[in-house]
């Protein structure tokens, strides 16, 4: 379950016990020995003692054996070893500031994005800010640099944010969950990792693979969306939280999770917990349950259909241009997105909203209506045509969305260079950059953006390229 990184959200966290009315369902695999306890909610009744202690003591000992090599962890492992000797106070602050950090970075990367992708992200990021107070020092547009290609740019925002609000209360890193809400983007989940792992603040963690090994060991039926349903994940998950390891059992429910307990290719015969678990159980007493029902299924909501025109301008300075011709010669310019919604504060091609599937006429309006408001571009007075051409189709989807993108390259020849957008520029218009091919190939743009540039690349490819070794990247801002 991962944060909802604008704060506006919040799920209980709370290990005590609570009452809440809900639809009775089945329990598969018999009853549990708390099955008359007064928390018991449908088939997500509380964990008696027993039971959690033998989760936790076989669960710890698999983890202790089997956990992944991760370069987060040997930051996290390196400095629980320093701890066993003796440091002055100030020295054990830093050392659990800079595991607190690299806890933070490496779970906000790890959110909806595969390990194995993130471990390559957060070496460049440790390496270029390996401490708060680097972060702290970084701009926007360095840091959404550093995480294109991750996606949820939000997240990278927040960080920075998270960042400079830690640093400039000059109290040092918050160390509870309560604390560690207070800091922009940090939500539930990522208090809870924080908290336990760096400071032994015996908290649960909750995310994908800690609902789906609950909700096996538990057999629940019930909608693992439903956010009552979270709540109640989150109550289970704080009971059997180890209180003497609790940031190594809550890695091992996640490690489990992610390497043995899978969505749809579980290993129950590598599983230290099966014992527990009455998905299996009930597996191995009816043919019609299979340990893969839990957590139930639900209808994903369907995403929003939209569509745009995208529209790579290049432009060019030279006075002998010919038509049809293009050489390595020119600038490509970009707008940036405006600093609230999706990919806020990105760079992109100009483009344009669109109400649904609209031809290439429709479309083309649209973008001269767009580049003429915001730069006073008009073909017949400030400059000369060169090249329009449709290029294509890309379909881009975000989590919620189905971003249909009709492309086309459009070269002009400006009266006057590059200045003249600078002179014509509205003054309420967003802001913007033209860089040239060697600046735009290095800088850190979203996929999208990197596909629609890779469209226009294969289309139409430059005569008599320069090499590169040649070529010096340039970049002209507003």
């Amino acid at each position: 379950m991962d944060d909802v990184v604008d704060g506006k959200k919040k799920t209980v966290t709370s290990t005590g016990k609570r009452r809440v009315r809900e639809r009775k369902t089945k329990t598969i695999g018999g009853n549990s020995s708390s099955s008359n306890n007064n928390n018991e909610i449908g088939d997500m009744e509380d964990f008696c003692s027993d039971e959690a202690q033998k989760i936790r003591a076989s669960l710890l000992e698999w983890y202790d054996q089997n956990q992944r090599d991760l370069p987060w962890r040997r930051i996290i492992n390196h400095y629980d070893h320093q701890h066993q000797h003796h440091h002055s106070t100030t020295i054990e602050e830093e050392e659990d500031a800079r595991r607190a950090y690299a806890v933070w970075v490496s779970e906000v990367m790890l959110q909806q994005t595969r390990v194995q992708t993130v471990i390559d992200y957060y070496n460049r990021w440790m390496h270029k800010w390996p401490s708060l107070h680097h972060l702290a020092q970084a701009s926007l547009e360095e840091v959404n640099e550093m995480w294109a290609g991750l996606g949820y740019y939000r997240r990278a925002r927040f960080l920075l944010e998270g960042a400079k609000m830690i640093v400039e209360g000059g109290g040092g890193f918050p160390r509870t969950v309560s604390a560690l809400r207070k800091v922009p983007g940090i939500g539930d989940y990522t208090a809870g990792a924080i908290a336990s792992i760096s400071f032994k603040e015996a908290v649960p963690v909750v995310d994908g693979n800690v609902i789906r090994v609950i909700a096996r060991l538990r057999a629940v039926s019930a909608n693992p969306k439903d956010s009552v349903t979270i709540r109640n994940f989150w109550r289970l998950a704080g009971q059997l939280v180890d209180p003497c390891r609790p940031g190594d059992f809550n890695q091992a429910l996640m490690e489990l999770g992610a390497t043995v307990c899978s969505p749809l290719s579980p290993k129950c015969s590598f599983c230290p917990v099966s014992g527990q678990c009455r998905a299996l159980i009930g597996s191995k007493n009816s043919e019609s349950v299979v340990v893969t029902d839990y957590p139930i299924k639900v209808v994903k909501v369907k995403p929003k259909h939209e569509f745009s025109a995208v529209c790579v301008v290049k432009i060019l300075e030279s006075q002998d241009v010919s038509e049809g011709t293009q050489s390595e010669s020119g600038f490509f310019l970009l707008v940036k997105r405006p600093d609230e919604g999706l990919l806020a504060g990105l760079w992109e091609f100009p483009s344009v909203l669109l109400d649904g599937e609209v031809d290439l006429t429709a479309r083309r309006e649209a973008i001269d209506h767009f580049l003429s408001k915001s730069f006073k571009l008009d073909p017949k007075k400030t400059c000369n045509t060169v090249l329009r051409e449709d290029v294509g189709e890309y379909v881009h989807v975000f989590t919620h969305i189905r971003l249909k993108m009709y492309v086309e390259l459009l070269v002009l020849h400006l009266k006057g260079g590059v200045n003249v957008l600078r002179n014509n520029q509205h003054k309420e218009t967003l802001s913007w950059k033209c860089v040239d091919s060697t600046a735009l190939s290095s800088m850190g743009l979203t996929s999208g953006v990197k596909k629609v540039y890779t469209m226009i690349q294969k289309f139409r490819q430059p005569l008599n390229p320069i090499p590169a070794k040649t070529r010096r990247s340039k970049v002209l801002r507003n």
